[in-house]
């Protein structure tokens, strides 16, 4: 489990740097006004469909299914199941972008509602329906994705993504040479964003497109009983990406709210990418296995292992994107249109933010338990109840904090969601966790503390949120995160969690599984 984390790990990990560069452009085309807010609604849109199809989401319900049905009926079973799954999902996302299209006015209008009577609702509209055809390229890439997950090939499903990324930031460093006005950049963006789609595709159907055939239309019994299930389970595993589009909804009454809390939510997902969408894609056909095969203890080691990485991974980020949050986001955005300003109000959002990133990871691996049961309500009502905790507390906060207010009422959005999932989990069928982590993870907790109070003591001594962002302080924040990992890992050694002979000895008895 170790090796296929790993190496969900290090292509999230790639997607996620050039996510900061593509968004670093954006800033510095478009800035943190009406124009980019009109953008950033609309990217956010699609992106929650992407994340929602593409990011090990469809795992939920189509892996268990496809594992089942090979078990039982054969490989060409299981490739006519997944035939029928990738035609009826593809029609029907077709017919939905349709639709969207036509309805997109009132679609921008509930989720920004504060665009209304202003030119930033036309804008975002129009932004919105160019990245439409996105959508039709997302279902294929959805199941193909899920697939190649079923059959232990994680190296394929975690770099595709790269090639969205790399399109969009071929077209605006373009752009950036050009130096058109900020609207039209926003234009081409837009347009750019299905042909990235298309090219993600491509590569997925030529290294896998004979896991699914025959291709058919299907709304039968089993379909719909597959979709039922898949559904929830879709939205249940993008709940931090609902969370950000529950706390736009309050930002958009504000002038460049949104922009500030799309740049600032772009730091959280580094680490969540790296953890939660690794242990989603990993944990999950981890866990059926272990169910299927009726062994407690096997199922009691996949949660445990699961959870140690969870908050070994998390801790440490959380501490970390507190402390440098100024330095890292004046670093990284702070350029042409994106002004200081700006940055600044990103940072503190950024703060708040980060103090929700452990309940994000949290829900990530709680939620396999779940899933690998084929219980994707549970997750579904948690994500739920964690969108209307945002939405109010957002609501509430607003007022007096602006949008450090809204950030922190995501932040306890995420929580409210994490605790659901423990209180119904342990009432349901009991987390079972083994004793090395009961162990282990009271000692991960005081490493990571002690890497932040260095951390935190390096920050004060290097002049990293003050002078000029050139290549020299670049570089001393690259040493300063270098430092304070490093820390952290002899912590952890020092703190009895693990050493590097037995990382190493975990992911070599995974190459050799």
């Amino acid at each position: 489990m170790i090796r296929s984390f790993l190496t969900v790990s290090s292509g999230t990990l790639a997607s996620r740097l050039l996510g900061f560069a593509r968004d670093s452009i954006i800033a510095a085309l478009l800035g943190a006004g009406a124009v980019a807010d009109a953008f950033l609604v609309a990217f956010q849109m699609v992106n929650v469909v992407r994340r929602l199809l593409t990011e090990g989401a469809l795992n939920a319900a189509l892996i268990p299914a496809w594992l089942r049905l090979r078990e039982t009926e054969g490989a060409a079973a299981a490739a006519a199941f997944a035939g029928r799954v990738l035609a009826t999902i593809s029609a029907a996302l077709i017919v939905a972008s349709v639709l969207i299209g036509l309805l997109m006015p009132l679609v921008i209008a509930a989720l920004a509602p504060g665009f209304v009577g202003r030119e930033t609702l036309e804008l975002a509209v129009s932004n919105a329906r160019l990245m439409l055809p996105y959508l039709a390229f997302a279902g294929p890439v959805t199941v193909m994705m899920g697939l190649m997950n079923a059959q232990a090939r994680f190296a394929l499903t975690a770099f595709s993504p790269l090639l969205f990324n790399i399109a969009l930031i071929a077209v605006m460093a373009v752009l950036l040479v050009w130096r058109g006005d900020a609207e039209h950049a926003a234009m081409v963006v837009a347009a750019t964003v299905g042909i990235a789609g298309l090219l993600q595709l491509s590569i997925l159907v030529l290294r896998g497109g004979r896991a699914a055939t025959p291709l058919r239309i299907s709304f039968d019994k089993d379909m719909r009983d597959f979709l039922g299930k898949a559904v929830p389970g879709m939205v249940a595993s993008s709940a931090p990406q609902w969370l950000l589009v529950a706390g736009a909804v309050i930002a958009s009454k504000s002038p460049s709210a949104v922009s500030w809390l799309y740049f600032a939510n772009r730091l959280i997902e580094l680490p969540l990418g790296i953890v939660g969408v690794a242990m989603g894609t990993v944990l999950i056909p981890e866990m059926t296995r272990a169910l299927h095969s009726g062994d407690r203890n096997a199922i009691a080691r996949v949660e445990s292992r699961g959870l140690e990485l969870a908050v070994g991974l998390a801790l440490p980020a959380t501490l970390g994107l507190i402390v440098l949050s100024d330095p890292v986001v004046r670093i990284l955005f702070e350029h042409g249109a994106f002004a200081a300003h700006d940055a600044t109000a990103t940072a503190h959002a950024l703060t708040w933010l980060a103090l929700g990133l452990p309940a994000h990871v949290l829900v990530k691996a709680l939620s396999p338990a779940f899933f690998a049961r084929e219980d994707t309500r549970t997750p579904l009502l948690g994500a739920l109840t964690a969108i209307v905790v945002a939405i109010v507390a957002a609501f509430l906060l607003r007022h007096s904090f602006g949008t450090r207010g809204i950030a922190a009422g995501i932040t306890l959005g995420a929580w409210s969601n994490a605790l659901y999932l423990i209180r119904k989990g342990g009432a349901t069928f009991g987390f079972a966790i083994d004793t090395e982590a009961r162990d282990r993870l009271p000692r991960i907790c005081l490493a990571a503390l002690a890497m932040g109070a260095l951390l935190w003591l390096l920050q004060e001594l290097a002049p990293l949120a003050t002078g000029s962002r050139g290549p020299a302080q670049i570089v001393l924040l690259f040493v300063v995160i270098l430092a304070a990992m490093a820390s952290y890992g002899l912590f952890l050694k020092l703190f009895g969690v693990i050493g590097w002979r037995e990382a190493v000895a975990a992911i070599r008895q995974n190459r050799a599984a």
